[in-house]
């Protein structure tokens, strides 16, 4: 039983957006290892961009600062 976590910013993805992900993601198990997408999990996380750092600074503050 493959078990997928996807972690993703939280901001304009939408529920359309997740939907995707989370068939793509399945599909891509199925074809690639030949899992059964029936007992595959995809979990999507979405992370305020306060509580994501890159480079020592929040993903918030790299986007008001064009980064």
């Amino acid at each position: 039983m493959p078990f997928v976590n996807i972690k993703i910013t939280r901001d304009t993805v939408t529920a359309d957006q997740k939907a995707l992900l989370i068939q793509g993601v399945t599909n891509l198990l199925r074809d690639v290892l030949g899992k059964n997408p029936a007992t595959t999990v995809v979990i999507i996380d979405e992370v305020d961009t306060d509580n994501w750092g890159i480079g020592g600074e929040s993903v918030t503050k790299r986007r008001a600062a064009g980064k």
